[in-house]
């Protein structure tokens, strides 16, 4: 599979775009245990061109974590041209246009999900950024704006006619918000258009090395994106990768392990935005991790890993889990 001059091995998994999820820190960590491609933050076109710092500073990216794809979104052809061209000189390998966000904020205004309404308009946006940068330009969507008026394997071909260079797919009507099964079944539908001629990436509810399989091998999926699944469990790609190329699964590691990952990311988190804004930025993983589910009575050892702003009290919270809840 090759997305432009990008050439990707058999089966690969991507790490989804997620808001302030995949910042440089967690994207590091995730290729660190395989993943194939990572994308940045998705980042506002309006607030690009306005030059608000916080926005510009999503558009950092390392050599350590290529290929790396800096997503983009907006309701505008004109703004998401700008924004397009600021974006490529950060010099990402890949420009991939959002056109999947379901939150109201983004959704609510047009862009994102928002676009499903008027998928003419998505189509000249498109076209216009192909045609503003020389680097790849790549969409992700979904399979409509609801049960009514899912346009995905039209709309796909549309996408392709205008010039961009995979599509990726989150199995989902924007109503559904993340509610309810991803449906897989359009996004092979897709995949088998005799038309589709790039690559089709699958996205939603893959949380497991046995889901991941079994998506590929039902839908034909060029490559798939693990979103959700891989917050605060950025192993999840070597667990994944294993399980594809060996068919076993991979032995879990000792308890004490997984934590240790989890206090790298946050020091890696911590030495991008100082102590506090380290930690507020890694609750979110503290919170999601897999390890921590089904330990009974975890509830209040959770909530005081939650509450602190001290690194120093943060690690000493986790450093007594082993012991505290008997975990080998």
């Amino acid at each position: 599979m090759k997305i432009g001059n990008i050439e990707f091995p058999k089966n690969p998994v991507f790490l989804a775009p997620m808001e302030d999820v995949t910042d440089m820190g967690f994207r590091h960590m995730c290729k660190r245990f395989g993943a194939d491609m990572v994308y940045t933050e998705f980042v506002s076109s309006d607030a690009l061109i306005r030059h608000v710092n916080k926005t510009q500073a999503k558009l950092s990216i390392s050599d350590e974590e290529r290929p790396v794809a800096i997503q983009i979104y907006g309701r505008e052809v004109d703004p998401m041209i700008e924004a397009a061209r600021i974006c490529e000189e950060a010099n990402p390998d890949i420009l991939d246009i959002n056109f999947g966000c379901p939150v109201k904020k983004v959704a609510g205004k047009g862009a994102g999900s928002g676009m499903m309404k008027t998928p003419g308009l998505m189509v000249d946006i498109t076209k216009a950024v192909v045609e503003a940068v020389k680097i790849p330009v790549t969409v992700k969507t979904r399979l409509g704006w609801d049960n009514d008026s899912k346009i995905i394997v039209e709309l796909a071909e549309q996408l392709q006619d205008v010039g961009i260079q995979a599509l990726t797919i989150h199995g989902r009507t924007r109503a559904q918000m993340y509610s309810g099964e991803a449906d897989w079944s359009l996004i092979g539908a897709v995949k088998n258009n005799p038309r589709m001629h790039i690559p089709i990436i699958g996205n939603g509810d893959v949380t497991s090395p046995e889901i991941c399989k079994k998506r590929f091998d039902e839908t034909g999926a060029d490559a798939v994106m693990i979103g959700r699944g891989s917050i605060g469990s950025p192993w999840i790609f070597e667990d994944v990768k294993h399980y594809l190329n060996t068919g076993e699964k991979l032995p879990a590691k000792e308890f004490i392990w997984y934590l240790d990952i989890l206090k790298d990311l946050i020091l890696k988190n911590i030495s991008y935005s100082g102590e506090r804004g380290g930690i507020i930025h890694s609750r979110r993983h503290l919170a999601a991790s897999s390890v921590f589910k089904g330990i009974p009575d975890f509830k209040k050892t959770r909530v005081a890993m939650l509450r602190t702003d001290s690194v120093e009290e943060l690690f000493s919270i986790i450093d007594n889990i082993p012991a505290q809840f008997d975990m080998k």
